[in-house]
């Protein structure tokens, strides 16, 4: 029997959520793999895997079998990674894990460029919210501040950024352009609901003055505590709200969204790589990670340099005859 090629099949079992998703992903036959993780288990002496006609799940065995695993492949990955690391070429599968919002306007946006520069490399996302996401099962995790994980979790600040408030043009066309803080209280406002913040208060720093903070009480037309609401309602002319440069970065660029207040901030934000503690790093990894913290950064600098991005007092577009 192949260990590896088992443990290979009872991963992927368990990542695919079935036999039949596993042996089209593995390029086997159903019933091969049936047979494969059978062997598997009969070596073992124990069952890992409970069956259904609906579902596969893990027993108490497979929980503790699957995370020992994962740890081995990785480590045989690693040692081929290790073997090639002379050569030029980057090749595999990156597995990526990220939260909603960090996928879709953080890593989207670098896939196609990613792949111009990496062609054999395949990136393999995992998107979902969970604040206490399985850092050791991804090469990569993108965290914001945040995140929940252990002190044995290797960590990279890829970008620091500024919450800045802004607002749609045709907003500002409407209601006008706050020019102090104190206006704010007159304005339509978007908040996120935050443990840290009284409701109806927008906090804002001035860098200024050391980020000497003030709450500016408001009447809110929404409060959610998801930031992507918060984008779509500010890009269709529902209010202002604050919102990290680096997931504003393009709409600041094209206009849809207007800074205001500058240099008032709502606050600092860091993007944050996550990883394994692991005493080599497939060279594919390296390349990601400096390819995500070269373009992230320049688009934060890129947005904070686009035209009314740093003037308060730039006027909105005007509108269209």
């Amino acid at each position: 029997m192949d260990r590896l090629l088992t443990m290979r099949v009872f991963q992927s079992v368990v990542d695919q959520g079935g036999f039949a998703a596993a042996a089209r992903a593995m390029d086997l036959s159903a019933a091969a793999v049936t047979r494969l993780v059978a062997d598997l288990e009969s070596h073992i002496g124990t069952r890992l895997l409970q069956r259904t006609t609906r579902r596969v799940s893990l027993t108490d065995a497979g929980e503790a079998y699957l995370a020992r695993v994962r740890t081995i492949l990785a480590d045989v990955e690693e040692a081929f990674a290790a073997a090639q690391a002379h050569t030029s070429e980057i090749a595999g599968v990156l597995r990526l894990h990220a939260p909603p919002v960090l996928a879709v306007h953080i890593l989207a946006p670098l896939v196609e460029g990613f792949h111009r520069a990496h062609p054999r490399v395949v990136l393999d996302i995992h998107v979902d919210s969970s604040l206490e996401p399985p850092i050791g099962d991804f090469d990569i995790t993108l965290l914001s501040d945040d995140a929940v994980f252990g002190a044995n979790v290797i960590t990279r600040p890829i970008v620091r950024s500024d919450s800045v408030v802004c607002a749609s043009p045709a907003y500002l066309r409407d209601h006008g352009t706050p020019q102090v803080p104190q206006d704010l209280a007159r304005h339509q406002c978007l908040l996120r609901r935050r443990s840290d913040t009284k409701p109806g208060v927008m906090r804002l720093f001035d860098p200024l003055l050391g980020h000497r903070a003030i709450d500016i009480e408001v009447q809110p037309v929404c409060v959610t505590n998801h930031i992507e609401t918060l984008l779509r309602a500010a890009l269709d002319g529902a209010g202002l709200t604050s919102l990290p440069v680096d997931l504003a970065a393009p709409y600041l660029r094209s206009g849809q969204l207007v800074r205001v207040l500058a240099p008032w901030t709502a606050g600092r934000f860091t993007l944050y790589a996550a990883f394994p503690s692991r005493k080599f790093m497939p060279a594919r990894t390296r390349a990601f990670l400096d390819f995500l913290s070269a373009r992230t950064r320049k688009s934060v600098e890129e947005a904070l340099q686009a035209p009314g991005v740093l003037d308060q007092n730039a006027a909105p577009p005007a509108p269209q005859a």
